[in-house]
C-alpha cells in the first residue's frame, strides 16, 4: 500500500495512492489521518485497506491535483543517522562510526512533495541536499530484538536531510544546521514493506535541475534497518508514525562545491519507492 497524506483546508487527511489517483482512507471506514492509522492497523490490515481503496468505487481524486503535506506530517520523533555510508564518511574526512550518530529533527522541518525548501535568510549559501531512505515505525517497541525490527516498521519513503551546512558545522551536535524549517521534505508515498523487497538493495539518486549529482545503494549502509531499529529501541521506545532517516551515500554538495539556490529544484528518488521533488526559494 501507497500512504499519502493531502492538505484539506489546512489539515493533513490520508489517502490511499492507487495508481495516479488518492482514496481518502476517512471513505474506507478508516482513521482519517496516518498517525492514527499506523497507531490502529497491523500489517495486515494495512494490506486489507490497500486492496479495498484499489476496489472502491467511492470518490477519488487525481494525484496531481493535490497539496502534499509529509505522509506523516505529525510524528512524535524524527530520528536521523549520520555517516551511515562508509562512502559518506570518507569524503567528510570523518571516521567510520562504531555505533549509530544520530540526532534529531523536528516537525517544522517537515515538508511534502511540491513544497518549496526555504533558504533561510541568515544562512541561505551553504544548504546542501542528502538523499535518504527513511523508515516509518508501524508498531510501538521497546528493547526490540533485532530478528523482530523490521516487523516494527510500516514502511519506507524518500527522505532529503537537507542541511545547513555552516551551521551544522558550528555546532558539534549538528542540529542547528539540520532541524529548520522545510528541511525534511519526504514522500510523496509512505510504501508499506510488502510492496518491497530487500530494503538492502534500492538505490538512491539526487537530482538537480535535472542533473544527477548523487547516487547510491542502500547494500552499502553501515548500519542496516534492522540493526537500526533494534539499537535506537534499547533507550527510545519507538511509536507508530516515528521516522527514521537512515543516513546518506557519497555526492552530497558539500564534498563537490554544489549547494542549493534560489530556482532550483531537488529531487530525491529512492528506487521503486517514489521521488521527493521541491523547489528550492529564498527565505
Amino acid at each position: 500500500m501507497r500512504l499519502v497524506s493531502q492538505v484539506l483546508d489546512g489539515v493533513p487527511a490520508a489517502g490511499v495512492l492507487v495508481g495516479e489517483e488518492l482514496v481518502p482512507t476517512a471513505v474506507l471506514g478508516a482513521p482519517a489521518t496516518a498517525r492514527e492509522l499506523l497507531t490502529a492497523l497491523d500489517a495486515g490490515a494495512l494490506r486489507e485497506l490497500g486492496e479495498r481503496a484499489a476496489s472502491s468505487s467511492g470518490p477519488r481524486t487525481p494525484l496531481a491535483s493535490v497539496t502534499l503535506a509529509a505522509p506523516v506530517p505529525d510524528p512524535q520523533k524524527i530520528i536521523c543517522i549520520g555517516l551511515n555510508y562508509r562512502d559518506h564518511a570518507e569524503e567528510s574526512g570523518q571516521e567510520i562510526p562504531q555505533a549509530p550518530m544520530w540526532f534529531a529533527k523536528f516537525q517544522n522541518s517537515l515538508i511534502g512533495s511540491g513544497a518549496p525548501i526555504l533558504l533561510p535568510a541568515a544562512h541561505p549559501e551553504y544548504v546542501d541536499y542528502e538523499a535518504e531512505m527513511a523508515l516509518v515505525i508501524g508498531r510501538e517497541g521497546h528493547a526490540i530484538p533485532e530478528a523482530q525490527a523490521l516487523a516494527h516498521v510500516a514502511g519506507v519513503m524518500p527522505f532529503n536531510d537537507v542541511t545547513a551546512r555552516d551551521l551544522q558545522l558550528q555546532n558539534p551536535l549538528w542540529t542547528s544546521g539540520k532541524a529548520i524549517d522545510t528541511f525534511a521534505p519526504c514522500g510523496p508515498a509512505l510504501v508499506t514493506l510488502d510492496e518491497l523487497g530487500d530494503l538492502g538493495e534500492l538505490v538512491l539518486r539526487t537530482r538537480i535541475n535535472g542533473e544527477q549529482f548523487q547516487e547510491g545503494t542502500t547494500a552499502n549502509l553501515i548500519f542496516g534497518p534492522a540493526e537500526l531499529v533494534a539499537w535506537l529501541s534499547r533507550t527510545i521506545t519507538l511509536l507508530p508514525g516515528d521516522i527514521i532517516a537512515t543516513g546518506t551515500p557519497a555526492g552530497v554538495g558539500g564534498a563537490q562545491g554544489r549547494f542549493l539556490r534560489d530556482g532550483d529544484t531537488v529531487e530525491v528518488e529512492l528506487e521503486g519507492v517514489g521521488t521527493v521533488a521541491n523547489p528550492v526559494r529564498a527565505e
